[in-house]
Parts: structure tokens; C-alpha cells; sequence
């Protein structure tokens, strides 16, 4: 039985972590604000903390969920500089 519960709680908590993970940003930045005032009324943290953790959670651990990162940002311009076009050629 307590087995089971463990079971439960470990696919519950993935399932949670992946909802949050593939959330729009939007919606995970006030999911972010909800749950840190919510936990500052229940008194277990205090105004900064609520702040930080708000901060905190409403970060994207990478791609999947564009909330403008920079890292689809198109590449730079090739050089027009002639010298690294050509490769060198050494005359006998």
C-alpha cells in the first residue's frame, strides 16, 4: 500500500513538473505570482520571499516555451571581409 502512495505521489509530481514546464510563459508567470502570495497569506514565507520565489518560478528552464530568450534569434550577417573568405596559398 504505502508503496502504491510513493507511486502515486512520484507520476503525480512529474505530471505537475511537465504542465509547468511546457505552460505558455504567460500563464506561468501568474501561476508564479498566485502561488507566491498565496503562500505568503498562509504565513510561510514573507514579502521578499514570496518576491523571489515568484521570480523563481516564472524562469523557463530553457527552449521549449518562447518568452523571447533570444536563442531563436536569427544568426549575424557572414563577414564581408575579403581575408577570411579566401583560403591562404603559399607560392613556391
Amino acid at each position: 500500500m504505502t508503496q502504491q502512495i510513493i507511486v502515486g505521489l512520484i507520476v503525480a509530481l512529474a505530471a505537475i513538473y511537465a504542465v509547468w514546464r511546457w505552460m505558455p510563459a504567460g500563464w506561468r508567470r501568474s501561476a508564479a505570482a498566485r502561488l507566491a502570495s498565496g503562500s505568503q497569506r498562509a504565513g510561510l514565507v514573507d514579502a521578499q520571499r514570496a518576491q523571489q520565489l515568484a521570480k523563481s518560478l516564472a524562469k523557463t528552464s530553457g527552449c521549449g516555451s518562447c518568452d523571447s530568450c533570444g536563442s531563436c534569434a536569427t544568426p549575424a550577417a557572414p563577414s564581408t571581409d575579403k581575408r577570411q573568405q579566401t583560403p591562404a596559398t603559399h607560392k613556391p
